[in-house]
C-alpha cells in the first residue's frame, strides 16, 4: 500500500530514523543444546531442556510455575482458554470458554493478543491507548466498565517492551472482580515499579521470539525493546 497516496495520512511523513527489531541470533551454546536436543531424540514438547528454561524463567520473572508452550500466541490461547472456564464454566463440546461474553482488550498490540477471544466466541471491546507508554489507558478502562459492567475479562499488552500501568489495571480489575490475561510477550526482563511484567495477571504470558527482544551492544543479555 502506497501511504503517500492516500489522502487519510496527508501530512505524516515516514520517520528517518527507525529501531529495528531483533533478529535471532547464537551467542555461545546454543547450538550445542539444539545438536543435543536433536542427538538425544527429545525433539518433543516434554525433555530436559524443556523443564530446566521453565524452572529457570520461572524463578527469574519471581512465579511459582510456569509452562512451556510452542508460542506465545498459543500460550495466550491457553490462558485465555483458562480465564473463561474459571469465569464461566467448561463449555460444551465444540463451543468456545468466552461464547456470549464481552472482554476488554488493548487496541494497540499484535492481533495474537485479541485473536483467541474470538476463538473462544467472546467479543473484544478495545479500550482506547494512553499516550506516555502505548498501552492500555487505565481511565478509559474505568469507563467501559461503566458502559459494560458485567465484564469479568481484561486482555492487556505490553507494547515494545513498555510496561503499561498495570497496577492502576490490576486495582480496577479486582474492584471488579474481572481477570487479568496479561500480555508480556514483548516485555521480558521489564520491571514496572521493580517488578517484573509477567507476574501481574491472573494468567500471564512471555515469549522468546527473537523479534520481541531488543540486543543491546551485542551482549548476551536480553533487553525488551
Amino acid at each position: 500500500m502506497n501511504f503517500q497516496n492516500d489522502p487519510r495520512f496527508a501530512g505524516i511523513n515516514p520517520f528517518e530514523n527507525k529501531i529495528w527489531l531483533a533478529s535471532p541470533t547464537m551467542h555461545g551454546e546454543e547450538q550445542k543444546w539444539v545438536d543435543d536436543a536433536i542427538r538425544t531424540n527429545w525433539v518433543s514438547t516434554v525433555g530436559e531442556n524443556i523443564n530446566e528454561v521453565e524452572s529457570q524463567i520461572a524463578a527469574y520473572i519471581g512465579v511459582n510455575h510456569a509452562v512451556g508452550l510452542s508460542c506465545g500466541t498459543a500460550a495466550l490461547h491457553l490462558g485465555i482458554r483458562l480465564a473463561g472456564e474459571k469465569l464461566y464454566g467448561i463449555p460444551k463440546v465444540s463451543h468456545g470458554s468466552l461464547e456470549g461474553h464481552k472482554v476488554f482488550a488493548s487496541d494497540m498490540t499484535f492481533d495474537a493478543t485479541v485473536n483467541p477471544i474470538t476463538y473462544e466466541g467472546g467479543e473484544p471491546v478495545f479500550i482506547d491507548t494512553e499516550r506516555d507508554t502505548w498501552n492500555m489507558d487505565p481511565k478509559a478502562l474505568e469507563k467501559a466498565f461503566e458502559i459494560y459492567p458485567d465484564v469479568k475479562l481484561i486482555v492487556v499488552a505490553h507494547l515494545y517492551g513498555t510496561p503499561g500501568k498495570i497496577d492502576e489495571i490490576r486495582a480496577i480489575a479486582d474492584k471488579h472482580g474481572a481477570l487479568i490475561v496479561e500480555d508480556a510477550a514483548e516485555s521480558l526482563g521489564a520491571a514496572y515499579k521493580e517488578k517484573q511484567t509477567g507476574t501481574f495477571g491472573d494468567y500471564s504470558v512471555i515469549s522468546f521470539n527473537g523479534n520481541n527482544l531488543l540486543f543491546i551492544k551485542g551482549e548476551n543479555m536480553a533487553k525488551t525493546a
